[in-house]
């Protein structure tokens, strides 16, 4: 395993001075403000279209059934998006793979402006744009170390999650207002900036294809999940973001909680969906300024435990400020832990293997989101919505638990500097 660096991380203003990397990070910033767009107005679309003729209970399921849709894909092309990101030029999967989300949003326009949006299509545009995200994740995420000095990573890391969690509380804010005037408005905005992002990254000049590997498609695949298997740390961190946000996933149950439990409509969605984003921004601002320097592990562990307690509290909330004020403590604690996770990964792991992990971290994410929007439907479906949110809360707190045992290299982790 590759030692961790002991030097301290250098002022953010040098960040500055690398032009490909901001253009990155804009890139970045407007895939996820589109990102957030669409998928604040598919689930709310979805939901609307089933309530026309379902129960809440099985409105529920169907908005986790896109969770599940979205995965699918990103499983099964797992590994080979992982070993397309080590092979080929990553810039240039990247752009591959906006085009495909592009061609999603279009479809979701068209289909709202036109009427003909029915569960089965949207569920196969969710599918669509899972399998583009496949081989997004991979490639974009092994591209980035490569756009600034290894010095400046750790911080660049945390301003990664802050483009992120910026656009997460914009998206969800304007596809709130967009939503109340009409679907179709919503998702022609996430098409331009898709388009947008698309422009950013085509403009970056750096050499972003890695090393080439010797060795056929399957061996360096098997090379992935076996580096993944071995280093403690590195699995440690990516399954405990797998089985923590799938049991905590109380984002999916959004649209049934703005609908039919706290009855705020639209407009109080998008401040739900925007509530997570919120608190996770203002940690994202502090780490990106003050990166953690010791006892990184137990920041991580004690991250995870807040998240759980937060879900608990929005679950049993009543009211809208209660309720996005759990779910900003409950996205400013995953963000603490995403980033300590994020930065051990991409510190310990080297250039040649960071496609191939990031791979096999995308799909663990994935399941983490998008089975856990799918467990949450399940579960929603026999307890109902409120009580499917309290067993993830309480659920994600014993994962805490049971994973500090199990790894106590990762526990013990101490410097990220």
């Amino acid at each position: 395993m590759a030692e961790l660096p002991s030097d301290a991380v250098p002022s953010a203003r040098a960040l500055l001075k690398e032009r490909d990397y901001l253009l990155f990070w804009g890139s970045r910033w407007c895939g996820a403000f589109a990102a957030q767009i669409q998928s604040v107005a598919l689930g709310w679309h979805m939901y609307a279209l089933a309530r026309q003729t379902m129960s809440v209970e099985q409105s529920a399921f169907l908005v986790g059934m896109i969770g599940l849709a979205a995965f699918v894909p990103v499983f099964l092309l797992t590994l080979p998006a992982g070993e397309a990101a080590d092979r080929y030029d990553r810039r240039k999967v990247a752009l591959a793979c906006l085009a495909g989300e592009m061609v999603t949003a279009l479809v979701l326009t068209l289909a709202a402006w036109r009427g003909f949006a029915t569960p089965a299509l949207l569920l196969l545009v969710a599918a669509l744009f899972g399998a583009a995200r496949a081989f997004f994740a991979p490639a974009n995420t092994a591209m980035g170390p490569m756009l600034v000095p290894r010095e400046l990573l750790p911080r660049s890391i945390a301003w990664n999650s802050l483009a992120w969690q910026s656009a997460s509380i914009a998206g969800p804010a304007v596809a709130g207002i967009l939503v109340a005037i009409s679907p179709a408005h919503a998702f022609v905005t996430a098409l331009i900036l898709y388009a947008v992002s698309a422009l950013f990254v085509a403009a970056i000049r750096k050499n972003t294809k890695p090393e080439r590997q010797a060795g056929s498609r399957w061996t360096l695949m098997k090379e992935g999940l076996a580096y993944v298997w071995r280093e403690r740390i590195v699995f440690g961190a990516i399954s405990l973001d797998l089985f923590a946000v799938l049991l905590g996933g109380a984002t999916a149950l959004l649209p049934v909680f703005a609908r039919d439990v706290l009855h705020v409509g639209p407009e109080g969605f998008g401040l739900l969906r925007a509530g997570p984003a919120m608190g996770a921004t203002v940690i994202a601002l502090w780490l990106a300024a003050n990166p953690i320097r010791s006892r990184a592990g137990g920041y991580m562990f004690g991250g995870v435990a807040v998240f759980g307690l937060a879900t608990c509290v929005f679950a049993l909330s009543k009211t809208l400020w209660l309720s996005v004020a759990a779910l900003a403590v409950l996205g400013g604690a995953d963000m603490l832990s995403v980033y300590i996770r994020q930065t051990l990964i991409q510190l310990v792991t080297p250039d040649v293997m960071r496609g191939r992990v990031a791979a096999v971290s995308s799909v663990f994410i994935g399941a983490s989101n998008e089975l856990g929007e799918f467990e949450s439907g399940v579960v929603a479906r026999f307890l109902g919505p409120i009580g499917a949110a309290l067993f993830g809360g309480i659920g994600a707190l014993g994962i805490t638990v049971l994973w500090a045992r199990l790894f106590p290299e990762l526990r013990k982790a101490d410097r990220l500097v």
